[in-house]
């Protein structure tokens, strides 16, 4: 059972908007768009947007946490549970111009979505380059 654990992960990372230690922030509302795309200006802001009712968003979470490599601070991470956030994440692709898939990440740098991928290739998406 511990490899289902670790594969798929205990849910109790979701239930604290958090994985490992990236510094997550919660995306709850619409206004903060606006200031995640005003903060993009300064540095590059990430949004991973995540099912909480499928594994494979689960298991690709858990893989994003432990691969993570960036220096600190130098970008901000946002945690957008889309199911009780669906407006929200309407809204985001809305603004960022990009198609809704989930898993997700987007990378918004100077206002615009610079990259953005889903499911497994999410962990092959070099964020250092965005630092």
């Amino acid at each position: 059972m511990g490899f289902l654990k670790d594969l798929f992960g205990s849910g109790q990372e979701e239930a604290n908007g958090k994985e490992n230690s990236i510094p997550w922030i919660p995306l709850v509302s619409l206004d903060q768009l606006s200031q995640i795309e005003e903060k993009s200006h300064k540095r590059s802001q990430v949004i991973f947007k995540h099912s909480t009712t499928c594994g494979i968003s689960r298991m690709v979470l858990n893989m994003f946490g432990r691969n993570l490599d960036v220096p600190e601070h130098s970008m901000d991470f946002y945690f957008l549970d889309l199911h009780a956030y669906r407006q929200v994440s309407d809204e985001v692709g809305y603004k960022f111009q990009v198609m809704h898939q989930s898993p997700q990440i987007l990378v918004i740098r100077n206002g615009v979505t610079v990259a953005h991928d889903s499911h497994g290739a999410i962990n092959e998406l070099n964020l250092e380059r965005f630092a």
